[in-house]
C-alpha cells in the first residue's frame, strides 16, 4: 500500500463514488421552466412526522384517556389546592373537566383551602359548591357550610345538623364548635344551655386533638363549669394543651423553613407596649395595646406564632366586618380575633369583670386573647356599661362576668 488515500484500489474507489453520484441523481428533480431555458432545483425528502390518523381524522391524546385516571388526579389537586382557584380553573377549562371534576369522589377529598372562599366573593354559586361538597360526604364543607348557615345567614337548624353530620365524622372544629354553642345556649335562651353536653363534647374534641377544647376542658375542670370540680386534672389539660401548641408550631412551616426558633421559648412580659391607632370594635374609647411579641401559649407566655385561623373562622370575621362590625343591634362578636363568632342574643357571652371591654364566646378564647393583647390593656373600672349606658345584665337579673386572666396565668418557661 503506497499512500494513505487507497489509490492502490483504484476499482474499490470508483465503484463508491459512482454510488454517491447515483445517490445525489435519486434526489434531484428536474422541474421546467416557461422559456427555453430549463432549470434545475434540488429538492431535499425530509421525513414527514405526523399525528395518528383515525378515519381521517387527527385525534386529541386528553379524550383518549380513561375517565379513572383524570378524576385520579383532580382527586390530587383538590387534596392539596392553596386556594379555591387552583380548582376552580379546572371547571372552566372544557366540558369534560368540568363534569369529571364535579365528581362525588373528587369533591370528597377537597381540602379546607379548596373551598375557602372569602366574604366579599360570597354568591350564589359558591353557595352550591359547598352543598354539592357536603352532599359528597365532605367534612370540612359541611362543617364550614354549618357555620356559615349557623352564623351569618340565620339558618340555626340547618346549620347545626351539618356540623354534627361533621362531628359525628369525629370533626374536632365541629366538635368543639357544637360545645361552644351548647355552653352559650347560641340559637335559644340562656334555658337552653347544656353545660354538661358541652363538656362532654369538648371531652371528644380534645381526644382527637384539638387544643382549644383541651383547654375548655382544663378550665371547666378548675372551675367546676358543667362537671364537678377537679383543680389538679384541670391544671394537667392546660400543660397538655400548652404543649401541644407548642409542638404544632414546631411542626408548622414557619419551623420547616429554617426559621430561628430560639426566641419562641422567651417569655416576654409586655413591659414594653406600643399603641395602636386603631380603637375597640366594641368600645371606641379603648385602644388597642399590644406588644413586640405574640405569647399565645395561654399559660406559660411564650412568643409563639398565631396559629393559622380555619376558614371558617376568617369568615364569620370578614362577612361582620364588612357590616360595621356588628352582628346586629345590641350583638356583640368574641374579642378574640381568630374567633369571629357572634351573639345569637342580648348578653350571650360574658364580659371581662375588671374593664368590661372585651367579651368571648369561651373560657379558651378568653384565656388566649389575655395572653394575645388582653393582659396588657385591661384596667380596672368602677362599673362598666354598655353600649346603651346600661349595666349589662342578662334576662334573668345575673351580671355577666368572665373572671380576669385564668387559672395559673404567671407560670413561665425561661428559654436561653
Amino acid at each position: 500500500m503506497r499512500t494513505k488515500r487507497g489509490l492502490c484500489y483504484s476499482r474499490v474507489l470508483d465503484d463508491c463514488l459512482d454510488q454517491r453520484v447515483a445517490l445525489k441523481k435519486k434526489k434531484r428533480t428536474h422541474v421546467p421552466v416557461v422559456g427555453q431555458q430549463q432549470k434545475t432545483t434540488v429538492v431535499h425528502r425530509k421525513r414527514q412526522r405526523l399525528s395518528p390518523v383515525v378515519a381521517g381524522e387527527s385525534t386529541d391524546l386528553f379524550d383518549s384517556l380513561p375517565d379513572d385516571l383524570v378524576i385520579s388526579i383532580l382527586c390530587k389537586l383538590s387534596s392539596t389546592a392553596r386556594c379555591p382557584s387552583d380548582f376552580t380553573n379546572v371547571l372552566i377549562t372544557c366540558k369534560r373537566l368540568n363534569g369529571l371534576a364535579q365528581n362525588s369522589l373528587v369533591l370528597s377529598k377537597a381540602c379546607q383551602k379548596t373551598f375557602a372562599i372569602k366574604a366579599n366573593n360570597w354568591s350564589d354559586s359558591a353557595h352550591r359548591f359547598l352543598k354539592l361538597c357536603a352532599d359528597a360526604g365532605n367534612v370540612e364543607a359541611c362543617y364550614t357550610l354549618g357555620m356559615i348557615r349557623f352564623y351569618c345567614l340565620q339558618n340555626r337548624g340547618s346549620g347545626a345538623s351539618l356540623m354534627a353530620k361533621a362531628a359525628i365524622s369525629s370533626h374536632a372544629q365541629a366538635l368543639y364548635s357544637l360545645a361552644v354553642i351548647q355552653f352559650n345556649g347560641s340559637g335559644g335562651s340562656k334555658n337552653d344551655k347544656d353545660l354538661r353536653a358541652g363538656v362532654a363534647l369538648c371531652a371528644r374534641a380534645a381526644f382527637l386533638g384539638h387544643i382549644d377544647a383541651l383547654r375548655e376542658l382544663g378550665h371547666c375542670l378548675q372551675d367546676g363549669y358543667g362537671v364537678r370540680q377537679n383543680i389538679g386534672e384541670g391544671r394537667r389539660f392546660l400543660v397538655q394543651a400548652n404543649a401541644r401548641e407548642l409542638a404544632a408550631v414546631l411542626s408548622s412551616s414557619a419551623a420547616s423553613q429554617g426559621i430561628s426558633t430560639r426566641s419562641w421559648l422567651t417569655w416576654n412580659s409586655l413591659t414594653h407596649p406600643h399603641r395602636v391607632t386603631a380603637p375597640h370594635p366594641q368600645n371606641p374609647n379603648v385602644v388597642h395595646v399590644t406588644a413586640l411579641g405574640c405569647p399565645l401559649l395561654s399559660d406559660f407566655g411564650c412568643n409563639v406564632p398565631a396559629p393559622e385561623a380555619h376558614p371558617a373562622s376568617r369568615f364569620l370575621a370578614d362577612w361582620f366586618a364588612a357590616r360595621d362590625g356588628t352582628p346586629g343591634e345590641g350583638l356583640r362578636l368574641c374579642s378574640h380575633v381568630s374567633c369571629g363568632r357572634p351573639e345569637s342574643r342580648r348578653h350571650e357571652f360574658r364580659r371581662c369583670s375588671v374593664c368590661g371591654a372585651v367579651n368571648y364566646c369561651s373560657r379558651a378564647c378568653q384565656a388566649l386573647d389575655w395572653k394575645l393583647r388582653h393582659k396588657a390593656e385591661c384596667a380596672p373600672a368602677e362599673r362598666w356599661l354598655d353600649e346603651e349606658g346600661e349595666v349589662d345584665v342578662d334576662a334573668d337579673g345575673d351580671v355577666n362576668e368572665v373572671e380576669r386572666g385564668g387559672e395559673g396565668d404567671d407560670d413561665v418557661i425561661m428559654g436561653s
